[in-house]
């Protein structure tokens, strides 16, 4: 009789889920171990580059991930579902059945044992209680939202066209953006990069022009995250494009064509995004009796293990880990989860190696925001400099470009990694620059 394997179980594929499966099945193999990633997409993209594939900038396709081949190759198991609940008694997690378009059942509800669990399932938007949110507006949370939306935008500026040939030249698309961080404003700007690449597309007389955005924040100033001064310079260049920047503007109603503000405004819109605000999964009280902050998500000690089970573990959006002498929790970020995906790896070799884990030690290495091809803003930590480096133009655009190459080499290792960041640079060059359906 063969002794049972160690399983290892991480629920979620993003950046840091994915990247701990990597390297998890590269380490061990699946001699003594079985390391599987649950995941209800089959495959990954990385969510930084959803803004991209809403605004139609970026094909998806070339860019994501097949968790099945990416399996095959690292030495894991891929199994497509979504966490519905978990037993720490019997040490199982439980997943919801597999439901295609057409309702049918595809995989029934399936048990999962697991020695250690790895919580990586990321967050929601959160919409603060506000009324009309989740009907009426769009979220870029996973990459059918983002395709949704870019479907609805394409579909605006055929009609913003046709009204155009057939005698309304004042015709546009108008789209409100709430949510005044990284991903609104790289949305609002990347929309004027698409538009500018309509015309090739059969929209003749469609361009920028017939874009009205209006980026909304509820907070003092945008892009809170990274420098006062270098957020004024986003918002200038937004304003230059011709986005309409709203800051201490509070929305407190959103209609199927309007957003309604808390002084009286009533911002008309085509089309609505929501991106403000971060919290955890829908649902997520209920799949356990784990601890959980306000916002739901999973409270963790600084090893990133649960307050309440060590041999749960927690990472990214979905949880919430203040570290000792801190007031706040680790940023919802992807270099977070990056971080927390390297520790999360070491301290389970430690453990298994039965050597005591270590405290997790997050390093910020600054912000960057792409506007685009237009500009890139945001901060580094200049070690050579002394601290904080404050950072636009090209050296922060490839700064930011760096960021995902660095993320492609963390889920490929080094040798494919870099091979895909030498194809993807031809890919630049050769293939088209929008993509519509």
């Amino acid at each position: 009789m063969t002794d049972q394997k160690t399983q290892i179980v991480v629920v979620g594929g993003g950046a840091g889920g994915l990247e701990l499966v990597r390297r998890l099945g590269s380490k061990y193999g699946r001699d003594k171990h079985d390391i599987i990633l649950v995941d209800r997409n089959l495959t990954h993209i990385w969510k930084p580059l959803l803004h991209e594939v809403a605004a139609g900038s970026l094909d998806a396709n070339l860019d994501e991930v097949g968790y099945g081949g990416h399996a095959v190759r690292w030495g894991y198991r891929f199994f497509n579902g979504a966490l519905e609940s978990i037993d720490r008694t019997s040490k199982h997690i439980t997943t919801a059945p597999l439901i295609d378009d057409q309702g049918r059942e595809v995989i029934g509800r399936h048990r999962i044992r697991y020695d250690y669990l790895v919580l990586a399932f990321g967050g929601v938007s959160n919409d603060f209680g506000t009324p009309g949110v989740r009907e009426h507006s769009h979220f870029l949370e996973h990459r059918a939202q983002a395709d949704s939306f870019r479907q609805r935008l394409l579909n605006a500026c055929l009609r913003a066209n046709h009204a155009h040939n057939t005698g309304n030249p004042d015709a546009k698309v108008r789209i409100c953006i709430i949510g005044g961080g990284a991903t609104g404003v790289e949305l609002s700007a990347e929309l004027y990069n698409a538009a500018k690449a309509l015309r090739n597309y059969g929209l003749e007389v469609f361009d920028e022009a017939k874009l009205e955005v209006t980026l909304v924040e509820a907070g003092p100033r945008i892009l809170p995250q990274i420098d006062a001064e270098l957020a004024g310079v986003a918002k200038r260049e937004l304003e230059q494009l011709g986005v309409n920047v709203r800051e201490n503007t509070q929305v407190v109603l959103v209609k199927e064509d309007r957003v309604e503000t808390r002084d009286g405004d009533a911002i008309p819109a085509d089309l609505i995004v929501w991106a403000a605000g971060v919290k955890g999964a829908d649902g997520v009280s209920e799949m356990s009796d784990l601890e959980l902050n306000r916002l739901g998500q999973f409270v963790v000690r600084p090893t990133l293990q649960t307050t309440l089970d060590d041999h749960i573990f927690a990472l990214g959006d979905c949880a919430s880990c203040i570290l000792p002498g801190e007031e706040r929790p680790v940023p919802p970020r992807a270099q977070s989860a990056h971080q927390m995906a390297s520790h999360i790896f070491d301290n389970l070799c430690r453990v298994q190696a039965g050597k005591p884990m270590r405290d997790f030690v997050y390093k910020d290495h600054g912000s960057l925001v792409s506007l685009s091809r237009f500009s890139t803003v945001g901060s580094l930590m200049g070690n050579l400099v002394g601290g904080r480096m404050a950072v636009e133009g090209r050296l922060a655009r490839w700064a930011y470009q760096s960021l995902y190459r660095m993320h492609l080499i963390a889920i490929h290792g080094w040798v494919r990694g870099i091979s895909l960041i030498v194809i993807g640079h031809v890919n630049q060059i050769v293939r088209p620059k929008l993509k519509l359906h």
